[in-house]
């Protein structure tokens, strides 16, 4: 068995008639590759949907242990002073939100909402700040106090913050752990990413058409234009999308506070997440959902690579033919590389993957939970 420091999860899913994730201009991302145009989904667009999916069994919010964490602007607004104002006086609180804002968000985070970063900050984080505030509000009896108290507070907060995500397992919640996390204002929490995720991409040159549609008036009456209300155009894509995930293990178990069991459960459900949680805008009119018809899983200790190589090439938009280059692709890099990885994927397409051992999706998140322990004595 190898040591698996790295999981690669290769995955091709179908989509029909949907517009998954749009740009600037409402039109579908695109990305050229082989010297066509491809339809894109980007890693921002997977991401999201994966952590914050809430209708699945195995979404990470349903683990026992994992921390929730919060992403705005207004974290210390919303969490930290909005419920000291019912308990102590308006005008103490006010004297304290200034330094509280500037150590979240910086020299300029008091300067209102459109001045500080969006950053991400986890369950303990937001508890040690919000009794911290707290502590400073019940100690200030005008304030002079409070303002003098917040002063000395701001001096050592890196410190002792710092201190206490040291003795924390997971202080910026799971979804840090798990996708990283930069924050300008203080480097010592910035968290690296130990999942690692590339924009997914049509296998084949793009497949798009404009789609119009209108929308009538219900309530016109017989003597009113009997024409649309409103008249629009959108686009509407299709493909089969190839996806790649890599899993550094080590780092994610470092991250969670070296929990194996935590860990295990997280990646457990990471693979059910990315086989069965569709991306896609206008859900309500595409109904875009499907699931991974090809899932290969490999375990290893070599530096990770893509097989976006096998695509360079356009295929049609057929799964079989999309299985067999992947397998050829992946067949020439064993051979030219022998880097011995051990592989389990599911496939509806009758093609095999020639290195891989068949097994269900359940099988699969199973024996990629079960590789946490090789990861763990490989880095120990």
């Amino acid at each position: 068995m190898s040591a698996s420091r790295f999981l690669q999860i290769h995955t091709l899913h179908t989509y029909t008639s949907a517009l998954l994730n749009r740009d600037d201009t409402g039109l579908a991302k695109r990305l050229p590759y082989g010297g066509v145009s491809r339809t894109r989904i980007s890693s921002q667009c997977l991401k999201r949907h994966w952590r914050t999916a809430d209708d699945d069994p195995h979404s990470l919010h349903s683990i026992d242990g994992a921390e929730l964490a919060y992403r705005s602007r207004e974290l210390v607004t919303t969490l930290v002073i909005q419920p000291l104002r019912d308990r102590f006086p308006a005008n103490v609180v006010d004297a304290i939100e200034p330094e509280f804002q500037k150590a979240v968000y910086g020299d300029k985070g008091d300067k209102g909402k459109r001045s500080r970063q969006t950053l991400l900050f986890g369950a303990p984080e937001i508890a040690w700040l919000a009794s911290e505030a707290e502590r400073l509000a019940a100690s200030s009896d005008s304030v002079a106090a409070a303002k003098a108290a917040v002063a000395d507070w701001a001096k050592t907060f890196k410190d002792n913050i710092k201190a206490m995500r040291e003795n924390c397992a997971l202080p910026g919640g799971l979804t840090a752990a798990l996708f990283g996390r930069m924050v300008t204002s203080d480097v010592s929490a910035n968290i690296d990413a130990p999942l690692h995720v590339a924009h997914a991409f049509t296998v084949h040159a793009e497949e798009a058409e404009g789609d119009y549609f209108t929308a009538v008036d219900d309530l016109k009456g017989d003597d009113d234009d009997s024409g649309a209300d409103t008249i629009q155009e959108t686009e509407l894509t299709s493909g089969l999308f190839y996806g790649y995930v890599v899993i550094d293990m080590p780092a994610l178990i470092r991250n969670c506070g070296g929990n194996q069991d935590l860990v295990a459960r997280v990646v457990h459900n990471i693979v059910y997440l990315i086989a069965e949680v569709s991306p896609g805008a206008k859900r309500g009119s595409t109904a875009p959902y499907g699931r991974a018809e090809l899932m290969l899983i490999e375990a290893g200790d070599r530096q990770p690579r893509s097989l976006a190589a096998a695509y360079r090439k356009p295929v049609d938009n057929d799964l079989d033919m999309a299985v067999s280059a992947l397998d050829a692709h992946l067949t020439k890099l064993d051979q030219a590389y022998e880097t011995g990885e051990e592989r389990r994927y599911l496939a509806l397409a009758g093609t095999d993957v020639s290195s891989a051992e068949r097994a269900s999706l359940k099988t699969l998140a199973e024996w990629a939970a079960s590789q946490v322990k090789a990861a763990s004595d490989a880095d120990a």
